[in-house]
This record gives structure tokens, C-alpha cells and sequence, in this order.
């Protein structure tokens, strides 16, 4: 069975996809591997993966739909954008 572990979002807006994925349920936690970027991740209940980092040199992670099961949300889904636009689909678990 394959399965998503990992999923890496480049962004100008670091603090701004922080907070709004934060705002969401997600438990992001600054990181730096050695001298790498300071960057945020969250580890899902699945064990995947969600990490934010700066986009630096790298082009912005462009258009991109996500979905997420958040506890306590309606079941219905609805669709809210990111502070870069990309789609986001959030429905309860």
C-alpha cells in the first residue's frame, strides 16, 4: 500500500502560512536541521508529515490543493485559501 509520509510547502510567508495552518489544528513546531532554514512541521495522527519552509532561493510551492480532516470542523467540507492562495479543503472528522 503506498501512503503520503511527507509534504513540503515553500512559501514567502513563513509566519502568515504558520499561523493559518496553526489556526487549523495543525501542532507546528520550529525546526533547523543544522544549518539549515528554520522551518515549522507537524506530525499528523497518520504519522505524515506537513512541513512549512521558507522558500529561500526555491520558487513558492505554487498551485496546490490540500485536504484536511480536522477534528471539531463541520463534516461538510469547505474550502478556505492560504496567505499564498493555494486551496485548502477542510472537512470534520
Amino acid at each position: 500500500m503506498t501512503a503520503l509520509n511527507l509534504l513540503v510547502i515553500y512559501t514567502d510567508r513563513l509566519a502568515e502560512c504558520r499561523e493559518f495552518y496553526a489556526g487549523l489544528g495543525l501542532d507546528l513546531v520550529a525546526e533547523q536541521h543544522g544549518t539549515g532554514p528554520e522551518h515549522y512541521a507537524a506530525v499528523l495522527a497518520d504519522g505524515s508529515v506537513v512541513e512549512l519552509y521558507p522558500s529561500g532561493g526555491r520558487p513558492p510551492t505554487g498551485r496546490l490543493r490540500i485536504g484536511l480532516t480536522v477534528p471539531g470542523a463541520p463534516p461538510q467540507p469547505r474550502t478556505v485559501r492560504d496567505p499564498d492562495g493555494r486551496t485548502v479543503e477542510v472537512r470534520g472528522a
